[in-house]
């Protein structure tokens, strides 16, 4: 498979230990960003393995187990609305990427980091591989580890906030869910930075 000969050329250049780190969650109007960091061994093979976003619900939550038992060490790290609205997304990505990061059994040589930027202050070698979901395989097995984990507190976020319907768009800014914005108000997990929800007069904090 082109995901694990991709790392396997990483393997071959001589680092011993290479994880990958990818996060879900950037777009939403509401919930956290979860970012996890995932190290497989050189010879590791996944079968149906792929970029989240390229397979079904029940695809991902087959692999999201059977990632958690293949890889050498893994790590999911959450950063919630509140910190978001206080750093940006991206910080919050960034942060929620770092914290996967340093939360691993093992520190790796490297770390191939999907997207263009690199996380700030941290002591590790890094890779950034846009699209690396779709091309690496530790970076595809945190997507599905962030992905599975997200939309697991978006469920369980439904049946504490269930005016929004977070169960079914996850938190993006669908049509339903920003004229349930409009009618009820936002509640606590709401992203009070992001357009349109800063851009909506008079909204109703709606609390509990």
């Amino acid at each position: 498979m082109e995901l694990f000969a991709f790392d396997k050329a990483f393997y071959d250049k001589g680092p011993k230990l290479v994880a990958g780190v990818d996060e879900a969650g950037r777009g939403p109007l509401a919930g956290p960003v979860v970012a996890s960091a995932v190290a497989l061994s050189k010879n590791c093979i996944i079968d149906n393995l792929n970029d989240s976003k390229k397979l079904s619900p029940k695809k991902r939550e087959i692999l999201f187990k059977i990632i958690k038992e293949k890889a050498l060490f893994y790590a999911i790290s959450v950063v919630d609305s509140n910190t978001i609205d206080k750093i940006n997304i991206l910080q919050a990505t960034l942060l929620a990427m770092k914290n996967s990061i340093l939360q691993l059994e093992k520190k790796p040589d490297i770390c191939l980091i999907d997207g263009n930027c690199k996380v700030k202050q941290l002591d590790i070698v890094q890779e950034t591989i846009v699209a690396g979901d779709a091309k690496s395989a530790a970076i595809a097995a945190a997507s599905v580890l962030a992905k599975v984990t997200r939309d697991t507190l978006m469920d369980k976020y439904a049946k504490e906030y269930p005016l929004y319907g977070f169960e079914k768009h996850k938190g993006y800014g669908t049509k339903k869910h920003i004229e349930a914005i409009k009618e009820y108000g936002i509640c606590p997990i709401h992203r009070k930075s992001f357009a349109p929800i800063c851009n909506i007069n008079q909204l109703k904090q709606r609390i509990g």
